[in-house]
């Protein structure tokens, strides 16, 4: 054996290196299988040329490096989308300067064999060495079926390897067979290209192989009859959602507690064993108070991601998108929008990239342009603190409580929002016609435990690593910020009267105090401008800000933020977060595109400026106004 791939010929001095892609149709197991063969080392990038992700992994077997490609998943290869064109362009070769890969592994869903039989005779046609994984065996048997392994392989004339995923069964068998990917047979006789002739070549294989059909899933039809109903259907969706945010309130709060506490024991251990009194602040109000303000949301995010996987996993978020495909309809956009739009509950820039699904250019830049809407988990640390310090945590009824209550409703209005705004976008300037909309409905199934605690994890890992990058470089720059130049106070003042003035003359303050005319109206104070402009970098900065202010302005309190947040007043004495002021600051963020990491892949998806640019600003717009609205409305009604 060789290494014929050039692009790879530095990677192959001494040893050997194949190349096999592993392709497959959404719900298929393929991701699984991947993660299985690849013990999890993945790397993840771009295709060249292109913005689709690129998922490869290596195994090294008996000397042999196997570079195993994940391509994104496809029905077929007859492209509508950017990630179909993508697979097509990888098994021709057109994206890597090494051409194609070596060989093919293409998945087939054992419950769904007819369907998943296109796919393979699409990719048996291309003429490359190729191994066919059946999967999803036991649930086919679960069904009363019966699929011939022996005799599939004889039909196909390749080699066919049935798997069990999540029971690691079949894994080692197709681990066996990779170093000898290359060599793999091709079909003797390659799978006509006439859709018809191949409809009748699919119908001879499965007389042969499938000696026993399945039984529908009965616990799936039954269930669906409910959650696919257009009124029951949408109805406990709302439920779902509903139970969903108040568990983010209930269940966290003693690990919440915990964290605030383990960071309140650090910062004072900072300050009685560091001897420099400047470098004790720093670490204490700027590093300490900054970042572990923002961590102690960690437990409401981890059960955020682990509801959202355990939804997907379980097979309900299909269904979800299926059902919202006719209130998508409706404003313009279709099914598969919806599932980005759900993605970006967890984070905007993952559900902006799955866009690459969507097959209308149109539609795809409409859902683009409305995903920041959605409430991303970066939000979650700031509702979660103003919701916390201002809601009394009251029933409302039974164990449903008022802060889950507003919660759940400043989700509902960043979703509404976010389809009004699809609507709008769909009948002005991105009209254009909707493509029909298909997606499979996989039987539910009860995740494995840990593969929602890895899908966890990954997406916890991103909280964390950006609360000890992007907010720890922002939370120390404005600590700097907010303590030079050194002012020296009126005589008059006591000290916490001292501290405040270093703090409103500094740089930060000034900029704050700038700014003010823009944000008066809203009710913010020089403090809150800081926040807000520090969030430009990531929203938690605002909640790490307000950290550091208060514990510059209170050194010697033990008190929580949210405590801290309370006791704060204006020069006449009025308290800085009077209910106006804080629905006013809570609207504004449900609106207000404050990352410039969505700005950033909204550039790259849509190959412009002037798209992040005028979400930007018309976001801003209309968060200036929301804010301005409910400061006075609530004003109204409290009276001051």
């Amino acid at each position: 054996m060789s290494c014929h791939n050039t692009s790879h010929a530095s990677e192959c001095v001494g040893g050997h290196n194949v190349r096999v892609a592993l392709i497959g149709s959404p719900n298929a197991g393929k991701t699984t299988i991947f993660n299985g063969l690849t013990g999890y080392r993945a790397k993840v990038g771009n295709y060249p040329g292109v913005t689709v992700v690129q998922t490869q992994g290596t195994v090294d077997i008996s000397g042999t490096e196997v570079i195993i490609e994940d391509l994104p998943g496809t029905y077929s290869l007859s492209p509508v989308s950017p990630d179909e064109q993508v697979v097509l362009d990888s098994l021709e070769g057109r994206l890597d300067e090494g051409g194609a890969p070596d060989a093919l592994m293409v998945v087939a869903d054992a419950t769904t064999i007819e369907r998943s039989l296109i796919l393979v005779a699409q990719v048996l046609a291309l003429g490359k060495p190729s191994l066919v994984i059946v999967t999803m065996l036991d649930e086919l048997e679960k069904r009363g079926g019966y699929l011939d392994l022996d005799r599939l392989q004889a039909s196909l004339g390749v080699p066919v390897v049935g798997v069990v995923g999540t029971k690691k069964l079949g894994i080692p068998e197709v681990k066996e067979l990779l170093p000898n990917a290359e060599n793999w047979p091709t079909p003797i006789l390659l799978p006509p290209a006439d859709p018809g002739e191949r409809a009748r070549w699919i119908d001879s294989v499965l007389e042969s192989v499938l000696h026993v059909r399945p039984e529908g899933h009965k616990g799936s039809r039954l269930v669906d009859r409910i959650l696919l109903h257009p009124v029951f259907g949408v109805a406990t969706f709302l439920v779902v959602m509903f139970v969903f945010f108040q568990v983010i309130f209930s269940w966290a709060v003693p690990l919440q507690d915990a964290v605030t506490a383990f960071f309140d024991w650090l910062g004072d251990l900072v300050e009685e064993y560091v001897p420099w009194e400047v470098l004790a602040a720093l670490l204490s109000e700027g590093v300490i108070a900054g970042v572990g303000t923002v961590l102690q949301f960690l437990p409401q995010i981890i059960l955020l991601f682990l509801m959202i996987s355990f939804l997907e996993n379980i097979g309900y978020m299909s269904r979800a998108a299926f059902l919202m495909d006719r209130v998508m309809g409706r404003f313009g956009l279709e099914g598969r929008a919806f599932v980005s739009l759900l993605s970006s509950y967890a984070c905007a820039v993952p559900g902006i990239m799955s866009t690459r699904t969507i097959p209308s250019s149109k539609d795809r830049i409409a859902t683009i342009l409305v995903a920041p809407l959605m409430t991303c988990s970066a939000r979650l640390p700031v509702y979660t603190l103003l919701i916390a310090a201002f809601v009394p945590a009251v029933s409302v009824w039974g164990p449903i409580g008022s802060q889950g209550l507003v919660l759940f409703g400043l989700y509902l209005l960043g979703t509404f929002s976010a389809i009004l705004g699809a609507a709008f976008v769909k009948r002005t300037f991105l009209k254009g016609e909707t493509l029909p909309f298909y997606m499979e409905m996989p039987p539910y199934r009860i995740p494995g435990i840990k593969t929602i605690v890895a899908q966890c994890w990954d997406s916890s890992k991103y909280f964390v690593r950006k609360a000890g990058t992007i907010i720890l470089g922002t939370s120390v720059l404005l600590w700097i910020l907010l303590h030079i130049p050194v002012v020296t106070p009126p005589a008059d003042l006591d000290e916490a009267g001292q501290v405040q003035y270093q703090l409103e003359n500094s740089v930060a303050g000034s900029v704050g105090r700038f700014v003010e005319p823009v944000f008066n109206p809203l009710g913010f104070t020089w403090e809150i401008n800081v926040a807000l402009i520090g969030s430009l970098s990531a929203r938690e900065v605002f909640v790490s800000t307000l950290g550091q202010i208060s514990a510059a302005e209170n050194p010697d309190s033990d008190t929580s933020v949210e405590s801290a947040l309370e006791a704060q007043t204006r020069p006449d004495g009025t308290p800085v977060y009077n209910a106006p002021t804080v629905a006013a600051m809570l609207l504004f963020f449900v609106y207000a595109l404050q990352c410039m990491s969505t700005v950033a892949i909204m550039r790259r998806e849509t190959g412009s400026w002037k798209y992040p640019i005028g979400a930007f600003v018309t976001y801003f717009c209309f968060a200036w106004v929301a804010a301005f609205i409910g400061n006075r409305v609530v004003t109204a009604l409290t009276g001051g």
